[in-house]
């Protein structure tokens, strides 16, 4: 039994646990880029072209590259590894400042943190939020980090990165079904409005607005998941207004209605 530190952890299985795998998660590994095993290239291959999911986290980015599962896709690392990655493998998009990268079947992650951000995304994706939301209270983590939010690299500043808004988002989240403007947030956050713009898109990877869209619209799938309340209440109640409008985001975003999710989560939180 390998140990790491000061807990140890069982393999009770090899190589041949990949052939029946529904999602195959590869860890980091390190140093970042060391040569895998052909055998482990071939699993990998084969597994994803029967169909499996395979997600890698931080360096384990590597694997999924050297076994050309990222041909043309877009992915990430680790912000201090995603250069080699991008001179190793260049018909890999290699996006160096996100936390994770989605690309349906092949998902990577940034750094370790990010690793949990990114299996509470696949938690959502296949169980829905209230599911997600309660594994993210027991880790005491953030339920929801989009994947295009920055990497935290390193800067050259007092203030911890990241951290600076996290009180005003915490507002905005708990008034989504009130008028929430540049101004009012930049007041809370006792910035002028545009240097809490800059400091938003630094922080989250998108603009107030975006941010605050996919927040209600969360909230909007919560709500599905463990109430029967109708589209238009629920709309109503995260802030989107009509019913019309919440079947509109829900499709941009989702690619289903509010009642297709309903029908496909309600009851599993």
């Amino acid at each position: 039994m390998p140990s790491h530190g000061s807990f140890g952890y069982a393999v009770p299985r090899g190589l041949e646990a990949l052939a029946d795998a529904d999602t195959i998660v590869v860890p980091g590994y390190a140093p970042a880029g060391r040569p895998i095993p052909v055998e482990v290239c071939e699993a990998l291959r084969s597994a994803a072209a029967r169909g499996a999911r395979i997600v890698s986290i931080c360096y384990g980015a590597f694997a999924l590259a050297d076994a050309g599962l990222l041909d043309g896709l877009r992915a990430t690392t680790h912000w201090d590894a995603a250069e080699k990655l991008a001179e190793r493998h260049p018909q890999v998009t290699v996006e160096p400042n996100v936390l994770f990268v989605d690309e349906g079947a092949i998902l990577t992650s940034a750094g370790a943190a990010a690793g949990l951000d990114l299996c509470l995304h696949i938690v959502r994706r296949d169980l829905g939020v209230s599911a997600a939301n309660e594994i993210a209270r027991g880790l005491v983590t953030a339920p929801y980090r989009a994947g295009g939010q920055a990497q935290y690299l390193p800067k050259a500043s007092s203030v911890v990165h990241g951290e600076t808004l996290a009180a005003t988002r915490e507002w905005a989240m708990t008034r989504l079904d009130q008028q929430l403007t540049i101004a009012g947030l930049a007041a809370h956050a006792q910035m002028s409005p545009r240097t809490f713009l800059r400091r938003f898109a630094e922080e989250t990877g998108s603009t107030p607005l975006q941010w605050i869209l996919r927040a209600r619209v969360d909230a909007a799938r919560e709500l599905l998941e463990n109430t029967r309340l109708s589209v238009d209440r629920i709309a109503d109640q995260v802030g989107l207004g009509t019913g019309s409008n919440l079947r509109l985001h829900f499709r941009r975003l989702l690619d289903v209605s509010p009642s297709e999710y309903r029908a496909t989560f309600s009851g599993r939180g």
